[in-house]
């Protein structure tokens, strides 16, 4: 798959709420995932695909999302970024927040190798 058409299911999987299912398919065995800082017990960086599949499961386990927006996607050649707005609330504190990030992936070979996030400073 080209670089735009590993953005365009990603987008439309995400969408869909099929954030497992777009890990499932469209990323490398041996990706490297990337957030600013540590996320509850997971560490800032994370390698495979069974790495990222665990962060999601603990992420949408530990929060309601009650909407979900994605804008792009953006693409340059080997890479494409994903804007991507939360309103969720965190089960554990009760806490609702918005939460507004830009998420940057490369591709290799049809499928992410990487994915780097970007959050909004207030």
């Amino acid at each position: 798959m080209t670089t735009t058409e590993v953005a365009a299911q990603l987008l439309a999987l995400c969408r869909e709420g099929k954030h497992i299912e777009a890990v499932d398919t469209l990323y490398a065995d041996d990706v490297v995932s990337v957030e600013p800082e540590d996320l509850g017990p997971l560490a800032r960086e994370l390698r495979g695909k069974e790495a990222v599949m665990s962060k999601n499961v603990w992420w949408y386990g530990v929060n309601e999302v009650h909407s979900f927006t994605a804008a792009g996607p953006y693409v340059n050649r080997d890479s494409f970024a994903l804007q991507l707005t939360f309103d969720f609330t965190n089960q554990e504190s009760g806490a609702r927040m918005l939460f507004d990030e830009v998420a940057l992936f490369t591709v290799v070979d049809g499928k992410i190798a990487r994915e780097e996030y970007f959050y909004a400073v207030a």
